[in-house]
């Protein structure tokens, strides 16, 4: 159950950070406003971009995915907010969490 809740973090996290630099990328490149955006969301998304690929390899791991769902998620990284689109259905395909055992 950890695994797949770190990777659902690093996920979302990893989308948000690809659109803060797209959106860092349009104010340097399109407005020639600032440079501060690519050099924020460049530096935190290429670190959650690693922790997305180390947690998916963690719950593929965890959970047996196939090596076709685990290249999908790998893959998942590379075009914006994709990730988000993957964690989205893997978490549909997921088997229901067992109950917690009752505490006496």
């Amino acid at each position: 159950m950890q695994a797949f809740r770190v990777f659902r973090i690093t996920a979302i996290a990893e989308a948000f950070s690809w659109t803060g630099l797209l959106v860092g990328m349009y104010l340097k490149h399109v407005t020639h406003t600032t440079e501060a955006g690519v050099w924020l969301f460049g530096r935190l998304h290429g670190a959650l971009f690693v922790a997305y690929l180390v947690a998916t390899l963690w719950v593929a791991r965890s959970e047996r995915w196939s090596i076709w769902r685990t290249l999908f998620g790998l893959a998942a990284s590379i075009p914006p907010l994709t990730t988000l689109i993957f964690e989205r259905w893997v978490a549909k395909r997921r088997p229901a969490a067992e109950p917690a055992a009752a505490t006496a």
